[in-house]
């Protein structure tokens, strides 16, 4: 039976079927992220940026798109709220190929999904977040803040 919550995360195939191996063993379990779109990742990537200036170069792996976010931020000082900066990004990432997209965040591809932190029972979440089908990357932290991003 599809689960709603599931299904609105708008997952690539592998990583769908990893959300549901997920909430199978831990019905508790909240998604807070799946696909995003271009303004759903600058937006994502703003709010970050707008506790740390060096959110970008601190947390994604050097790549161009990732250069070029980073430079609007560190040309654009004055831009401190957070939506000022997710329409900058937003403007970056407009003029970003897919291929290019790809390389930044798998956010983009629905190749990635994010899970509420939690404490009670966090070594095993974990464990299974670090054991699911097709899983490539899980991330405790991101650029210094709590974050649960697992990656196919």
């Amino acid at each position: 039976m599809p689960d709603p919550d599931i299904e609105a995360l708008n997952l690539s195939a592998v990583a769908r079927i990893a959300a549901y191996v997920l909430k199978k063993k831990h019905p508790t379990v909240v998604f807070t992220s799946g696909r995003r779109d271009r303004a759903a990742q600058a937006h994502a990537m703003a709010a970050n940026v707008a506790v740390n200036r060096n959110w970008i170069r601190e947390t994604y792996l050097s790549c161009p798109a990732c250069t070029q976010c980073q430079d609007w931020i560190d040309d654009h000082p004055e831009k401190i709220v957070q939506d000022e900066i997710a329409a900058g990004l937003h403007t970056v990432l407009e003029l970003l190929t897919d291929p290019e997209l790809a390389r930044l965040s798998k956010h983009l591809s629905g190749d990635a999904f994010d899970v509420q932190p939690v404490v009670t029972n966090a070594a095993e979440i974990k464990q299974t977040l670090n054991t699911l089908p097709g899983k490539t990357k899980f991330l405790e932290r991101e650029g210094g803040l709590v974050r649960w991003h697992v990656q196919f």
